[in-house]
This record gives C-alpha cells, structure tokens and sequence, in this order.
C-alpha cells in the first residue's frame, strides 16, 4: 500500500489532520517516508546543498568551529555533530580544513543524526577515517561540550500553518479531495500555545514549529551546561508571516500534496523563534544574520582567491560557486545563520557586529 493510500485512510478514519502530521509522514515514514528513500542530493536528486555547491563552504564551517574550541579552551574531549549531514560532503570538507590544528581532531567524536539509511551509506564510506557514530535522535550523544552544526535541517521539521480567519484563528488541516486526492481546509482549532500573541488582518497565515523550537532548546541546554558552540544555516526570515511551505522534485517546484513520501517538503524557518527558545533554555543566541555576510566575514572570497590561483583552469567555476553562495538574490540572503554559545561568551566569528538574539 502506498503512504499516499494509508495517509488517506487515516484521515477516513480519524479526520483532517494537520499539516505538521502530513509533513510528518511524508518526510519520516518509517517504510516510505522521503528520508528514508535514497539519496535525495545533487544533480540526479532533488536538490543541492551549500556544501555540494563547493568545498569552501564546509572548510569555513570546519574553521569556525576550530575557533570556538580554541576560544573555549581547547576541551577534550568535544562531540562534534552534524544534524543531517546529507552526503557527509559538509563534514569531510570540514575535518579535511582543519587536520592541522594542533589537538582537534584528537578531542573530537564525531557524531552523525542521520535517518536515512542509504545516506548513512555514503557518510560512511566519506568518513570512514574519522571513525563516526550514528544516532536517530539528538538525545543519544553523550553530553559532553558540544560543537553542532545544522545545514538545512530545521526547514524539513514538521510546521504548523495557523490561519487568521473572520471568526479568530483556525489551523490549517490536510483532508480529502472529492477527486480523492488531498486538500488544504482552515477548519482545525488552533492550539492556544501556537496562536501568535500580536494582532493580525485576517487572511494572515503564521507557521509555527514546536519540533524545532524544542530542538534548538535542547542544544541550548547542552551548550549552557557543558559548554560548545552550535551552528544553524537555512533558509527562513527572522520574524514575518506567510505560507512558505513547498514541495521539490528533480529541482523544480511541485505540488505540496500531490505524492507524499517522494518529493522534499519543508518551509522557511522562523528565526525569531529559535532564538527565543534558546534564549528561555539559558543560552546565548547571535543573529540571524545573512549566509552571504557570514561566509565573508570568514574569508570565502580570499578562500576562493587562493584556489582559483592554484588552479586557473577552475576560476569561472569557483566564481559561479562564490556568487551563489554568497551572492545577492542567491543562497547569500535567502539563506540565514544562527549561533548558539553559552551565556557571557564573546561573538563567535562571524557575528562579531550582532547582538545576540539581535536581526541581521
């Protein structure tokens, strides 16, 4: 039986469910869930991500989280997680830029959340050298310090689409078609813990993620505890309004409900949210600022420079790669990063002229 076939008889028999269920079973299902399918990356897949788009992306994210440890002392040992790690491009760009700093790699343990098992395939074979563990859930790495690293993960976490209506706020549910396919109707209460606490015209419609909130909460509870530095790059806006969710099969836009289970779905991540989850758990939030801001004040363009000098015959290529991921238009604004450190700590790199929790 298909997930589009059983996700339409649990609506027979229980009724509409809501769109973070939908996102749920479309992305997680245990047998035929998204992630649980192959590997979803690169020019063959669905889509590309920053570290697919060149090396200097991963090898400057391995460079930040250098200079945290070093900042922080140099501890030992420290458990270096990636949520989501795709192919293990990010990472194996990251250990390779950072092999000759003194000490890290013999303090790190290198920890993988991954769900998808072919994609823990290609992880494996990629860094195989680093000797990494895998886990299904934050939860299960040991607490240690902590240096996390988070690249288009919290876009694909389930989202609730709460809708402004004439008579107060609805959520907005997943039901059946008269065609037998599915549909969109404002018809669910909304939770009373979800409804934003600002007045809004109706017709607005404001998407909450609780799954995400608690995440970032959780990793703010780790940080303050134990101290480490983590990092989230997505796609989203710091604070807003509207229905940004989508579905992306073979690099094109689809429709959200038209296959579950085997096209991405995800929304744009509200920033303003994370921070202020993890500020309520005891830990320093910095930014949101723009990917592109980011990744220069990092040194990608001199990154770029230097191999392009080495090697000439790659120049338009690594030009292409620099605008697109810092460029305007491009991954550089539509992307944003966030920063979690303990409370009191200094700017991490790259955040150097934000206050923390404060917008780009």
């Amino acid at each position: 039986m298909t997930l589009a076939r059983r996700i339409a008889d649990r609506i027979r028999a229980g009724g509409p469910i809501t769109v973070a269920a939908f996102m749920e079973a479309a992305m997680q299902d245990p047998e035929d869930g998204y992630y649980r399918r192959g590997d979803p990356l690169g020019r063959s897949g669905d889509f590309v991500t920053a570290p697919e788009v060149s090396q200097m992306f991963g090898e400057l994210i391995g460079l930040w989280c250098v200079e945290g440890w070093l900042a922080a002392g140099s501890p030992s040992p420290i458990r270096l997680v990636e949520l989501g790690p795709g192919r293990g491009t990010l990472m194996a760009d990251a250990l390779r830029a950072t092999a000759r700093v003194p000490g890290f790699h013999a303090a790190l343990r290198l920890h993988l959340v991954e769900s998808s098992p072919g994609l823990r395939r290609r992880q494996a074979a990629l860094l195989a050298a680093a000797g990494p563990q895998w886990h299904e859930r934050l939860e299960d790495v040991p607490a240690d310090p902590l240096w996390l690293v988070a690249n288009e993960f919290l876009d694909a976490l389930p989202v609730h689409q709460l809708v402004r209506t004439a008579d107060g706020w609805a959520e907005r549910a997943v039901t059946l078609a008269p065609d037998g396919g599915f549909a969109f109707a404002d018809i669910l209460p909304a939770p009373p813990d979800l409804v934003p606490d600002r007045d809004l015209p109706p017709g607005t419609v404001v998407e909450r993620r609780p799954a995400a909130e608690a995440l970032a909460a959780a990793i703010a509870r780790r940080i303050a505890a134990a101290g480490g530095r983590a990092l989230l790059v997505d796609y989203g806006y710091d604070a807003g309004a509207g229905d940004t969710l989508q579905a992306v099969g073979r690099h094109g836009r689809v429709p959200v409900l038209e296959a579950p289970g085997t096209v991405d779905l995800s929304a744009h991540v509200a920033f303003a949210d994370i921070a202020a989850a993890v500020r309520a758990a005891g830990a320093a939030a910095w930014g949101p600022v723009p990917q592109g801001r980011f990744l220069r004040s990092l040194g990608i363009a001199e990154r770029a420079e230097r191999l392009a000098a080495a090697r000439p015959d790659a120049r338009a290529t690594l030009a292409a790669a620099l605008h697109r991921l810092i460029g305007a238009g491009a991954m550089g604004t539509l992307f944003k990063v966030l920063a979690i450190t303990p409370e009191g700590a200094p700017p991490p790199a790259g955040f150097a002229a934000a206050a923390p929790g404060a917008a780009p």
